[in-house]
């Protein structure tokens, strides 16, 4: 591990080079890869709120995109590429199957990494009935090898004053036992090829009995269905793009914070001085890159390289480390493997704390800079992680 220092923080503690952390944001990105949702339904459905939903407002396949082909449209960042296929519309020459036929072989031919994984069929869920241009675009989805959510929109959920419980309107969820054994006017089975059908509603209206706005409703259905019909490769793209499911998140971010301890205990197995404590800051600040990459947030953007380097010089630099060796009986002037393992384990959690903070948009990222104290370690968490290593190893 090399500091590479670039002028002085003060009290003696070096200025740390970036470099880490941004080859640390690109390694995660390749690693993690892209996920693509295809997303099928006409004008009025409601695609852009529920992508808003579950993925964020700045992936909604509203405004400028990458038109690929006539209606279809692709939006893509880091973790996550939306494939925007328009409805069924009526006066179309060509018929639906034929036209989306044309249209997803054309999104076979690109890159492997804009594959599409899973789409989600959206029909208005007070349509009532499949009709037959939705059904021959289904199969024909089928046909291509991509496994179909048929999403119901714009649910009117209401509670149950008693229970406290959500229900769909009873001609609603008459339309889902429909749609999940569709049969003919004779009563002869429909082929319907779709995984699941899924009542959602990406946001309510605060009339009496409904949800209140941005409460929602099914999404978390959704995203696990999702979830559970993606490739093995590009779940954790999923889980990163995706903004319901905090635990997924935190289960990819302790390993890494496991990890980065583990290294940092390595480099203190042989004691080092206060004064070197520094050294240990690179494999935090990797540790933080790799985390922010899973709450899909973009380093650079969170914390100015100068605020950044202050924070890591504060986490695993002199001041900590000086204070808290005063703690412990003995311990002189040094650092050991627990103390490091520890301090970094702790900086791991506050780090995650904050990311999931952002994430959830509690705190803008203009204001990171100031909340970044609240999130560093202090005696207590460490001691805390220290105890929890000690009864770990009995």
């Amino acid at each position: 591990m090399t500091i590479e220092p670039s002028g002085s923080l003060g009290d003696d503690v070096p200025a740390i080079n970036d470099r880490r952390f941004l080859e640390a944001t690109s390694e995660a990105k390749s690693r993690y890869g892209r996920f693509n949702l295809g997303i099928v339904g006409g004008t009025g459905v409601g695609k852009s709120s529920l992508v808003n939903a579950v993925f964020g407002s700045h992936h909604a396949p509203v405004g400028k995109g990458m038109p690929v082909t006539r209606g279809v449209n692709y939006y893509q960042d880091d973790a996550l590429g939306i494939w925007d296929f328009e409805g069924f519309e009526i006066g179309s020459t060509k018929s639906p199957a034929e036209t989306l036929r044309e249209n997803l072989a054309k999104v076979a031919a690109r890159p492997a990494n804009e594959h599409i994984a899973v789409v989600w069929y959206c029909v208005l869920a007070n349509a009532d009935r499949l009709t037959p241009p939705d059904i021959e675009m289904i199969r024909e989805l089928d046909a291509a090898g991509l496994p179909v959510i048929l999403v119901l929109t714009k649910v009117n959920w209401t509670k149950n004053p008693v229970t406290g419980k959500y229900r769909a309107p009873a001609d609603t969820e008459e339309f889902r036992d429909w749609l999940e054994n569709p049969v003919d006017a004779d009563g002869l089975p429909i082929h319907l090829p779709v995984h699941r059908v899924i009542l959602t509603a990406a946001e309510g209206t605060r009339t009496k009995g409904t949800h209140g706005k941005g409460a929602g409703h099914g999404l978390g259905e959704l995203v696990t269905q999702t979830l559970a019909l993606s490739p093995e490769d590009e779940k954790d793209s999923f889980r990163i793009a995706q903004r319901l499911n905090l635990p997924w998140k935190r289960d990819m971010a302790r390993p890494i914070i496991a990890a980065a301890s583990s290294a940092a205990a390595a480099a203190a197995a042989v004691p080092i001085p206060v004064a070197d404590a520094a050294t240990i800051a690179p494999i935090q600040l990797t540790m933080m890159a790799r985390i922010a990459a899973i709450y899909d947030l973009e380093l650079k953007t969170m914390v100015s390289t100068s605020a950044l380097a202050q924070l890591s010089a504060q986490m695993a630099g002199q001041a900590l480390a000086r204070s808290f060796v005063k703690l412990i009986p003995g311990a002189g002037s040094v650092i050991n493997a627990g103390v490091a393992s520890s301090i970094t384990a702790a900086t791991g959690e506050g780090w995650m704390r904050l990311c999931e903070q952002v994430h959830l948009g509690k705190i803008d990222l203009s204001g990171v800079a100031d909340a970044l104290s609240a999130f560093t370690p202090t005696h207590r968490s460490v001691i805390a992680k220290m105890i929890v290593n000690k009864a770990a190893k009995r």
